[in-house]
């Protein structure tokens, strides 16, 4: 198989079958929809084995994941480390998903490992995923460029996630919450256990959700060392500060007061200090205060409560989720001034529009702009505006358009100078808006 252009390897990539977007995924449970990891083993042996190049860390949890890992590469980077992190789904380009050092793979680069993985494919008797195809093509990149470790984050759940085949010498939970449940389940403890999945008997296990039922289910996987959140590490204190969190926290290593965090909700200090947790367990030692400090002062996660404009104030955040949408919207009563508010919103279809809704504060909000999510699992956007109604919000305050673009632009206008603007509901939106937005 030759492919020579940029467009070619890309639409390559686009053709195969994609869980994310909802591309031809197949039906039913036949051979190549199952449940497994054989496709991407099989892949990656054709490529050398490279995700046994380097120790890992591999996180999993319900949200907070790719905050978490970001920040735990920063730290690992600032601590003298090559790291590789692979995170999922991306908001604009597909390049986000891989990084080097805390920076994305060029071009070039991606199309080179794409071509790589493109010529193996053929000798594969069941064609991969989109996800399987670029997990190896990040996992074959990261035995490249001979990183020290990579920071992998799950896609979806985690026994059965592409990424579970790395052998995490760390493994991190950030949190189980229901989410997923078409192919999780719709316990938390059917979660939790497909998320268990990553915590590998002898490996270390960071664990940030706190509910001692589901715990154990992850400290029945026999790790080697467990260390847990609000009991051998936590956050003391967690206070707004101008641009972020001003936290004070500690690890089974030590204590790290008044570290500034730069992200907005109070959520982020729960990351930050299961990061830091993280990053002390890899290297086997404490991480001295300047080192910490430096690193948190670089820390960036683009779509998680994301300020991308004043006057109004508008702000980004892929809250997908009913735990997310809770998370934001305490954010925004802690953090934020009082205003008019519009929410943007636009939902994928398995998500219960009323209760994103009622987890996002429609009570707070004077507009609600509806809007399509551009993915073929979108949820028709007068769906989301007929839930509002039957939960009571006025329906001359609500607006149904079609794409994000109208959806932002119908808020800028109907937003006074002195209101803030909210896009949320879907990555996807997130996404879309960013581009829209923001000035790379």
């Amino acid at each position: 198989m030759t492919i020579d252009s940029q467009t070619d390897v890309r639409a390559w990539l686009d053709g195969h079958w994609n869980v994310e977007a909802g591309v031809g995924v197949p039906s039913g449970r036949d051979r190549a929809g199952a449940p497994t990891l054989e496709r991407i083993r099989a892949l990656l042996r054709l490529l050398g084995s490279p995700e046994t190049a380097y120790p890992a860390v591999h996180l999993t949890g319900t949200n907070g994941k790719t905050s978490t890992a970001r920040m735990l590469a920063t730290i690992l980077r600032e601590a003298g480390l090559h790291v590789g992190t692979y995170t999922s789904p991306h908001l604009s380009r597909v390049n986000e998903r891989m990084e080097l050092d805390c920076a994305p793979i060029g071009d070039e680069e991606l199309d080179d490992v794409l071509r790589v993985v493109a010529l193996v494919e053929s000798q594969l008797d069941v064609r991969p995923s989109y996800f399987e195809v670029i997990t190896a093509a990040a996992f074959r990149w990261f035995a490249d460029v001979a990183v020290d470790v990579a920071v992998v984050e799950v896609g979806l759940g985690g026994t059965w996630d592409a990424t579970n085949v790395v052998d995490g010498r760390v493994a991190v939970v950030t949190n189980v919450a229901v989410d997923h449940v078409e192919y999780l389940g719709p316990t938390r403890e059917q979660i939790a256990g497909e998320k268990a999945g990553i915590v590998k008997p002898g490996s270390v296990l960071v664990l940030g959700e706190t509910d001692p039922d589901i715990a154990e289910i992850f400290v029945a996987r026999r790790p080697s060392r467990v260390v847990r959140r609000d009991v051998d590490f936590g956050v003391r204190d967690n206070a707004v500060a101008v641009g972020g969190r001003l936290v004070d926290c500690s690890t089974p290593r030590g204590r790290h007061p008044e570290l500034f965090v730069p992200l907005h909700g109070a959520h982020q200090a729960d990351n930050a200090v299961i990061a830091l947790a993280a990053a002390e367990e890899f290297v086997d030692r404490p991480l001295d205060e300047a080192l910490v400090t430096a690193a948190f002062a670089q820390v960036r996660s683009p779509g998680r409560l994301e300020v991308v404009g004043r006057q109004p104030l508008v702000l980004l955040d892929g809250a997908h989720n009913v735990a997310g949408a809770e998370a934001l919207r305490r954010a925004l009563a802690e953090e934020f001034a009082d205003g008019p508010r519009t929410l943007v919103v636009g939902l994928l279809r398995e998500k219960e529009p009323h209760e994103m809704l009622a987890a996002l504060g429609l009570d707070d909000a004077s507009t609600l702009v509806c809007c399509r999510p551009p993915s073929p699992r979108a949820l028709d956007p007068s769906e989301v505006a007929r839930a509002a109604v039957e939960l009571g919000f006025a329906e001359e305050r609500v607006s149904v358009v079609e794409g994000v673009r109208e959806a932002v632009s119908t808020a800028l206008l109907e937003t006074p100078a002195a209101g803030q603007i909210v896009v949320t509901g879907s990555l996807y939106v997130v996404g879309a808006a960013r581009a829209m937005l923001v000035r790379s």
